[in-house]
Order: C-alpha cells, then sequence, then structure tokens
C-alpha cells in the first residue's frame, strides 16, 4: 500500500524532475521507522542525483499523504535510492540482445 500512496503522489506533484520517474519497491523496518523507497528513471543513472533531490525536496509532502491514507500510528521517514535490480536486468538484457543467435541444434539436426 505503501508503493500505491507514493506513487500516488508523484503523479501529483508538478515537477519536471519527477516526470520519468517511476517507483519500483518500498523496504520498510518492522518498526516502520524508516522506508528505503526504490525508483527507476528515464534520465538514466547520470541523473540519479537530481532525482534523489526532487524526491528528497517534496519527501514531506509525500510523508503528509502517507500519514493521511494509512491512518497508521508511524509514518516511515523516507530514503531514495535507485533500483539497481531493475538495472542490472537491463544491462543482462542489452548484452543479450547483442549476442549473435547461437543456438546449439543447428538446421540440418532437426
Amino acid at each position: 500500500m505503501l508503493r500505491e500512496v507514493i506513487a500516488e503522489e508523484l503523479i501529483r506533484i508538478e515537477d519536471e524532475r519527477l516526470e520519468l520517474v517511476t517507483i519500483t519497491a518500498i523496504d520498510v523496518d518492522p518498526e516502520m521507522n524508516r522506508a528505503i523507497v526504490y525508483f527507476d528513471s528515464m534520465f538514466g543513472e547520470e541523473d540519479d542525483e537530481a532525482v534523489i533531490d526532487a524526491l528528497n525536496d517534496h519527501r514531506p509532502r509525500m510523508q503528509a499523504s502517507i500519514n493521511r491514507q494509512m491512518h497508521a500510528r508511524k509514518t516511515p521517514i523516507l530514503s531514495f535510492k535507485p533500483d539497481e535490480v531493475i538495472r542490472s536486468a537491463a544491462r543482462i538484457e542489452e548484452l543479450l540482445r547483442k549476442q549473435p543467435n547461437t543456438s546449439p541444434i543447428s538446421d540440418d539436426e532437426e
């Protein structure tokens, strides 16, 4: 639910630094004190710092929205990190696409 609340709030925020940003995952500690929000961006790795700055600028607004919508005793303090898992998968997919199609079975053997 936390991911949905943050994603909805990002849609409402009018900040061009966040236009091509997607929230991919959130890790919350068991006590709900802290949450790491993982994101991916079409801007690429070179703009991660700008995206993190923008997310930090809007962090109080996102936390207030979480508090309103979740009615939880605590609202976790949000921190933001690029989703390296998504990026690694994209790199692997790109490398695989660049490889020539080398099938172990030739057309003659079928």
